[in-house]
């Protein structure tokens, strides 16, 4: 497949000190790809980088083919971004606000206006043209920051964390776009720190941290490779650690432990689950449910995502 972003021992220093710190990765052309971790894990750094706002210290950024040192401008024309804050002009009208960023494209009025009411539509904003962008919900500021990065045509959409702070319902439409955007043949990079969120878009991700990249995969390759299907909550559990894996460690992959619990990691967890029948009353809490992104991210680091 083409690869519209390829970076090798990418860099990125700050006063001295490394927020990225020689990172390889490359996106290929049509597939979301995403960018995992905590606050202060290199994710807007490289963003940052990729799109032209904060130069590269160190190593090699392509985008399209181009170095981004000395072709910003053309890479630039080809881009939409979507920051993490709206940062719409909330004097003007939903279509102004449109048609005003075009003409950073120098895209004509009117070809702006026909694109901008294409994509009003598509965002379900239409009926709301004329307004004000002051009066609209957070969701649906969302959406028309999502649409003013689609005026100028990309190619590939870097979106900085899109639904933060959103409502369920205004964050499944939200992806529901995303989807319709990737099948029209957009690539997407993303960064966010919703798990559902990147299982349900991402094609391929990275989980980094304290500027390096743990590992990289499909979601479910990431979540099969490191926990396996299931894991199993034990509530203030880990007390007795020691003890309780001695009792069953031929039965787990691997183990965690969060604060007062213990995560385990089984292999089978209904064989799990009657393996510690005769203990489950001096457990908080007895949970059995499916491996997530979050669980790879703990195993991985020792820390959440906001950590």
């Amino acid at each position: 497949m083409d690869v519209v972003v390829a970076a090798r021992k990418l860099v990125k220093k700050y006063n001295g000190m490394e927020a990225v710190k020689g990172i390889d990765f490359t996106v290929r052309a049509r597939e979301c790809f995403g960018i995992l971790g905590p606050n202060g894990a290199g994710k807007s750094s490289t963003i940052n980088m990729l799109i032209g706002l904060s130069p590269v210290t160190a190593g090699e950024l392509r985008v399209f083919g181009l170095d981004v040192r000395t072709a910003a401008r053309q890479i630039k024309r080809r881009l939409g971004v979507v920051p993490q804050d709206n940062n719409l002009d909330t004097d003007l009208t939903v279509m102004q606000n449109l048609v005003v960023y075009a003409s950073y494209f120098n895209i004509p009025r009117h070809t702006a206006r026909t694109r901008g009411l294409e994509l009003l539509k598509f965002f379900d904003l239409a009926a709301k043209s004329g307004e004000k962008v002051e009066h609209l919900s957070g969701g649906m500021k969302r959406r028309l920051t999502i649409a003013r990065a689609l005026i100028n045509d990309p190619e590939l959409v870097v979106l900085d964390e899109p639904t933060t702070g959103l409502d369920p319902q205004a964050r499944h439409l939200v992806w529901q776009r995303l989807f319709r955007l990737k099948e029209r043949g957009v690539t997407l990079i993303l960064t966010t720190h919703y798990m559902e969120e990147a299982g349900q878009l991402c094609d391929r991700l990275v989980i980094m941290d304290r500027g390096t990249i743990l590992d990289t995969g499909t979601p479910c390759d990431l979540v099969h490779r490191h926990i396996g299907t299931e894991v199993l909550e034990l509530g203030r559990a880990a007390a007795e650690a020691d003890t309780l894996l001695a009792a069953v460690g031929p039965l787990i992959r691997g183990y965690q432990v969060v604060g007062d619990d213990l995560v385990l990691y089984p292999r089978d967890g209904r064989a799990l689950l009657g393996a510690l029948q005769d203990r489950q009353h001096r457990f908080a809490r007895l949970l059995l449910r499916p491996a997530s992104l979050e669980d790879v991210f703990l195993k991985l680091t020792g820390r959440g995502f906001d950590g």
